[in-house]
């Protein structure tokens, strides 16, 4: 399954596609629901290109190696490099405005976590990273309110705000860039809120930036 960054309006986009900067716990209520300290600062980690697919696509999910849990994120898509950036730096630096899926092994990711070891197994996966298309910057009015929501077969799982963000986007955009290069065609997914939980072939997946974007798709079995 091919992935290219595409526009709300569905017309490709002329970025390639780079990594996927995710942060851990950046919702306090979703640190406490796994047990997990609520950190000081962010916690970065990166999903391969490989791991995208695209979300309006059917996707699937790894068989036979546990649990495979949804984490519903507001997904920023890079539009110019951003190193050392200050947050007026990040703000000019984004080029759109999205919906992405952090899946995850949890049971693979419990026992490396014990081990003390990364999470890559867990987290990197092909097709451990749909994304959606992306909103153009001036679509949304205030990137610190806006509501993170996914329904699972009729039942809303997760419903958060960008508001309970821990670190809000443009601190965690200029956090990112002291650490590592932001690229253009690089995707920051920012935290998910609380209420994740685990899909299995077949589930219907309704994932929304309420009132601005809502993506319907579905879990498929492999074959």
């Amino acid at each position: 399954m091919s992935y290219q960054h595409r526009a709300a309006g569905e017309h490709e986009l002329d970025l390639p596609l780079g990594k996927v900067v995710c942060i851990g716990r950046n919702y306090a209520d979703h640190a406490r629901e796994l047990n997990n300290p609520v950190p000081t600062e962010p916690i970065l980690f990166i999903k391969p290109a490989t791991s995208v697919v695209p979300m309006e696509e059917a996707f699937t999910v790894p068989e036979g190696k546990g649990a495979v849990h949804f984490e519903t994120e507001m997904a920023i898509l890079i539009g110019e490099t951003l190193k050392d950036a200050n947050e007026q730096q990040a703000m000019h630096g984004i080029a759109g405005i999205g919906l992405g899926l952090d899946m995850t092994l949890r049971e693979v990711q419990d026992s490396l976590k014990q081990k003390g070891q990364p999470w890559e197994k867990s987290k990197c996966f092909d097709g451990a990273c749909p994304l959606s298309a992306f909103l153009s910057p001036a679509s949304v009015n205030d990137l610190a309110d806006v509501q993170i929501r996914l329904t699972v077969n009729g039942e809303v799982r997760q419903d958060g705000n960008s508001a309970q963000m821990l670190t809000p986007v443009l601190k965690l955009l200029s956090y990112a860039s002291q650490w590592f290069t932001l690229e253009p065609g690089d995707v920051v997914l920012t935290g998910t809120p609380a209420g994740v939980g685990p899909v299995k072939p077949g589930d219907q997946l309704r994932v929304e930036l309420v009132d601005l974007l809502r993506v319907e798709t579905s879990v498929k079995a492999l074959g």
